[in-house]
C-alpha cells in the first residue's frame, strides 16, 4: 500500500505531514511512501533527505494512491487524484470544510481529522492538538520577549538594578503552561488564570502564581472549559482587569477546537496597560481572547501592541512538523494490519475503536461524524 505526502498548498503553512526520520517507521510496517517535490522545503527539509530515508519523490505521489496525509485539510485535486476507498488524515475543521467534506463523502474517501482524536490516555500519542499546542505556547512566550522593550529577567549590575518583566497569562491548557514556562525560564515574573479547578496546581508546578478569583469554576468535557454566561464573563473581566493593569506582557491561549475563542479581555482592560506593553493573543484566528485583535497583525491598542496569531505552529515548522508526523504515523499503525505473507502492509481501520470512530468525518460514502452530517444533511445516522 503507498502513503502520499502532500505539499500543502494554503497560504501560510510552512509544516509537513512527515519528516525524513519517520519515513523508516512506515517502510519498517510494510508500506511504500511517495513525497510530492518539494513538499518538506518550508520546513527545511529537502527532496534528497526523503530519498536517503527510503521515500520515492514524484510529482505523481497523489495518483492512485491508497492513504494521504497533510496538515491542512486535501485539495480538491488532491481528492480528485485519489482512489475510491483511499484514506485521508489531517487537521479537518468540519465547521468550516463542509464543501470539501461533502467532496470525500461523494468520491467515497474516509478520512479522519487529527482534532477529532478522542482526548483519551490511549490516544495522548495521537493527540496533534497538544502537540501543537506546545509549539504556539512557546512560540507566544519567545513573540512576548522579543516585542517587550525590556528586560525578561531581574538584573541586578553596578549600575543600578533591572527589575523583571510582569507577565500575565490567561488559559493554562497545554498552550498556557508551555508559555507560562517559556517566560519563567526566560525570567519573568508570572501570573496565570484558568476557570478550570485543576489548573490553578497545573500553573504552580511550571513556578507561577495562580491568579485566583471569587468566581465558580468551569469544567468541560474533554479536558476544556465550559463555555460561560454573559454575567459571568463580565465579573470575571472586572476581577481580572487590575492584573492586566500591572503586567507588562499579557499572553491569552484559551481556545476551543471549532468554536470561537471567548472574549477574555476587553479594549478597556488593554488601555489600563501602561506605556511599552505587550498583548500576545494566540486565539486570535479563531476570533480573539482580546476584543479588537487582528489575526496576522500587529494593532495598537492605548499604550500596547496587541500581536494576533496566525497558525502559529507554523512559524516553527521544523519542531512542528516532527511532533505532527509522529502523531499522524501513531494513528496509522493503530489502523495497520500485516498481510498474510507478513511484509505488506494492510490499511484496515477498526470503526470499533472509538479512536478511530472518533476520529472519523466521512467513510464508505457517508459523513460518519454525526454532528457534520446532520449540519449538511439535516439527518441523523440510524
Amino acid at each position: 500500500m503507498r502513503i502520499a505526502v502532500a505539499k500543502e498548498s494554503r497560504e501560510g503553512e510552512t509544516r509537513v505531514a512527515l519528516v525524513p526520520e519517520l519515513v523508516g517507521k512506515l517502510t519498517a510496517q510494510g508500506y511504500d511512501v511517495s513525497v510530492e517535490p518539494d513538499a518538506g522545503r518550508s520546513a527545511l527539509i529537502t527532496d534528497e533527505q526523503y530519498a536517503a530515508a527510503g521515500a520515492r519523490v514524484d510529482a505523481g505521489a497523489v495518483d492512485g494512491a491508497d492513504a494521504l496525509i497533510s496538515v491542512q485539510p486535501p485539495s480538491a485535486d488532491h481528492v480528485a487524484r485519489l482512489r475510491a476507498g483511499a484514506v485521508t488524515i489531517s487537521f479537518l475543521p468540519v465547521g468550516q470544510e463542509q464543501a470539501l467534506i461533502t467532496a470525500l463523502r461523494d468520491a467515497r474517501i474516509t478520512s479522519f481529522a487529527m482534532e477529532l482524536v478522542p482526548r483519551i490516555s490511549r490516544a495522548q500519542s495521537m493527540d496533534a492538538l497538544s502537540s501543537q499546542s506546545l509549539v504556539s505556547g512557546y512560540r507566544c512566550g519567545i513573540v512576548a520577549a522579543g516585542m517587550l522593550r525590556s528586560f525578561f529577567p531581574l538584573n541586578m549590575t553596578a549600575a543600578g538594578t533591572v527589575p523583571p518583566a510582569q507577565v500575565v497569562v490567561l488559559g493554562a491548557g497545554v498552550a498556557g503552561l508551555q508559555a507560562i514556562a517559556t517566560a519563567k525560564r526566560l525570567g519573568a515574573v508570572v501570573k496565570a488564570y484558568d476557570v478550570r479547578a485543576a489548573a490553578a496546581e497545573e500553573i504552580r508546578s511550571v513556578g507561577a502564581q495562580a491568579i485566583e478569583l471569587d468566581l465558580e469554576t468551569l469544567e468541560g468535557s474533554g479536558g476544556y472549559a465550559r463555555e460561560m454566561t454573559d454575567e459571568r464573563a463580565a465579573r470575571q473581566r472586572e476581577l481580572l482587569t487590575p492584573y492586566i493593569a500591572k503586567a507588562d506582557a499579557l499572553i491569552t491561549t484559551a481556545a476551543v477546537p471549532g468554536r470561537t475563542a471567548p472574549v477574555l479581555v476587553s479594549r478597556h482592560m488593554v488601555e489600563q496597560m501602561g506605556p511599552g506593553a505587550v498583548v500576545v493573543d494566540l486565539a486570535a484566528d479563531s476570533g480573539g481572547n482580546v476584543e479588537g485583535v487582528q489575526a496576522g497583525a500587529v494593532t495598537r491598542i492605548g499604550h500596547a501592541q496587541v500581536w494576533g496569531g496566525r497558525n502559529v505552529p507554523a512559524q516553527m515548522p521544523g519542531p512542528a512538523s516532527r511532533l505532527y508526523a509522529q502523531n499522524v504515523v501513531n494513528l496509522l499503525t493503530l489502523m495497520t494490519r500485516t498481510g498474510e505473507a507478513g511484509d505488506q502492509a494492510i490499511l484496515a481501520p477498526d470503526f470499533d475503536d472509538e479512536i478511530v470512530t472518533g476520529a472519523c468525518v466521512t467513510h464508505a460514502g457517508v459523513i460518519h461524524h454525526e454532528p457534520t452530517r446532520t449540519a449538511i444533511e439535516g439527518t441523523t445516522h440510524e
